[in-house]
């Protein structure tokens, strides 16, 4: 507890309009130390109040609070005809998807949106986790690696589309920051010359934050004159861009159909012309690239059907029953929940439009109970977020199409000496790719190179082709 000041008997109360306010959603706590404050803190608690729309906060808490728990439906498997599966795809089916992707994308109707709020604090950074190096020889951090994919993507689409001229066209790159990362994305960017991307061609903007409460819905306090916040999840991707005006931005632009993913994939095919095609040909409103479960206790979200007939929707390992993450379909022999979400998706500009609304309206978030700073030091709290894939609901149709995880799939979650998707186990998915390209079109290696990892050390292939 603070000591007071001198003057408390003398200091001016607080707003009152504000404090009515307040007292109307039950956060009147928020002035509870006024009188131990300086002038200055006031005036910090009361600018952070006023920032506030607290009806907004009000209703999200809420309904967030009232829903969780609830029962939802049951789920079933997402149907075969939903998923467009690797050993199905013909290759007049592929070339006539990566044509149809290219000529849109040379007609300037995709746009690519990157979630990249995240610190790499878990990898031991403080710095933006696509600002990581994962060891790679050329030294390339994550945003590199797709800057330079989305210019490769470029040339292909105006040779391919104009008898190989090299006519200058755009794939606009909106990339989402947080507070916390916005600064120094920026900063990096400007630093590198945007990787030989046009600076105009790449939009930088803010995800949200929300107050963490506790479990009755009241404000947590991270100073005497501060309220405690956390950034309100990939899924404030949706209500970010309508606020920025970012999606009238994008109808501006002409684009019709956005790529979004996650910053945090090594091996991302950014501006897939093949997964854009089939997404057009599909006509859907959405759509998400998966991988098939590599064993049932896989830490991994799966695409599932909620309710007979519903919509598709993604649950997470957490919420699924261990008998249904291990039940078989017998006529495939594929687990019955097989199709992983990996956070790569397709969706049209109208459909984000609606999202947008929809999730605003509904105003239901995902409850997590986390350590919150706060002035009784680390005391539990609800962190409130949306995710990316609480859009599918909405969706009139959903279409899912599998890739290998070898070949798209190397995440970059966790530090060096842990178990899994570390920035060495993505550095020798990204080799191990670049060696196979490299050997079917008739090259040869000069160096070894490591192709898998064993315990603590890699085990190295060299080719002398």
């Amino acid at each position: 507890m603070r000591e007071p000041l001198n003057d408390v008997s003398s200091a001016p109360p607080p707003p009152q309009a504000l404090l009515e306010r307040l007292k109307d959603y039950g956060q009147e706590d928020a002035f509870a130390l006024w009188d131990e404050l300086s002038p200055d803190e006031r005036q910090l608690l009361v600018k952070e109040i006023e920032s506030l729309d607290l009806s907004r906060i009000d209703r999200i808490i809420r309904c967030s609070l009232r829903s969780h728990g609830l029962p939802t439906a049951a789920i079933e498997p997402v149907p075969e005809s939903s998923v467009s599966s690797v050993e199905e795809r013909t290759l007049e089916d592929r070339e006539r998807w990566w044509k149809m992707g290219l000529k849109a994308i040379y007609e300037g109707k995709l746009a690519v949106l990157l979630l990249s709020g995240g610190q790499g604090t878990r990898l031991g950074s403080s710095d933006p986790k696509g600002c990581f190096n994962i060891g790679l020889p050329s030294g390339k951090s994550l945003f590199q690696l797709q800057a330079e994919r989305i210019l490769c993507v470029q040339r292909l689409a105006a040779q391919a589309t104009t008898e190989g001229s090299t006519a200058a066209l755009q794939i606009h790159w909106y990339i989402m920051t947080s507070p916390f990362t916005d600064e120094a994305t920026r900063k990096f960017f400007e630093s590198h010359k945007y990787f030989g991307l046009e600076a105009d061609q790449v939009t930088f903007f803010q995800q949200g934050t929300i107050p963490c409460v506790s479990k009755d819905g009241r404000f947590i306090m991270e100073t005497p004159y501060g309220v405690a916040k956390a950034p309100d999840g990939n899924g404030g991707v949706y209500s970010a861009l309508k606020s920025s005006r970012l999606l009238e931005d994008m109808a501006t632009r002409g684009i019709k159909y956005v790529d979004c993913y996650g910053v945090d994939n090594a091996l991302v095919r950014v501006a897939d012309p093949t997964f854009l095609g089939y997404f057009i040909d599909k006509g859907v409103s959405a759509a998400a690239k998966v991988v098939r479960k590599a064993y049932p206790q896989e830490k991994v979200g799966v695409f599932v059907r909620r309710g007979k007939g519903g919509p598709l929707t993604v649950v997470e390992y957490s919420e699924m029953d261990s008998s249904l993450a291990s039940a078989i379909n017998q006529e495939t022999g594929r687990l019955r929940f097989c199709w992983s979400n990996v956070c790569l998706h397709m969706f049209t500009l109208d459909f984000l439009n609606q999202v947008a609304n929809g999730l605003e309206k509904d105003s239901i978030y995902h409850l997590a109970e986390k350590k919150i700073p706060s002035i009784h030091g680390q005391t539990m709290g609800l962190k409130l977020e949306q995710f990316i894939f609480d859009a599918f609901p909405y969706a009139p149709s959903t279409a899912l199409f599998e890739v290998l995880r070898e070949e798209e799939f190397a995440p970059v979650k966790n530090a060096n000496g842990s178990n899994f998707d570390t920035p060495d186990s993505a550095r020798l998915l990204v080799l191990r790719l670049h060696t196979r390209w490299v050997v079917a079109a008739g090259g040869f290696l000069t160096h070894s190179v490591p192709l898998y990892a064993t315990g603590n050390s890699c085990t190295l292939f060299s080719f002398t082709l």
